[in-house]
């Protein structure tokens, strides 16, 4: 029950947030990644954009 607790109050605190936050930027980090690579090869049509 206490760990439980624990869990609750951290979904609803301000760890999980950030959390959440940081798996966002990470996110955001592996789309441009992609989006740089298949832009390099001439997928968006301005590789070196």
């Amino acid at each position: 029950m206490s760990y439980e607790n624990k869990g609750g109050y951290e979904n609803n605190g301000g760890y999980g947030s950030g959390f959440a936050l940081v798996v966002v930027l990470f996110i955001l980090l592996i789309i441009i990644g992609a989006s740089y690579v298949k832009g390099n090869h001439g997928y968006g049509g301005g590789g070196y954009y």
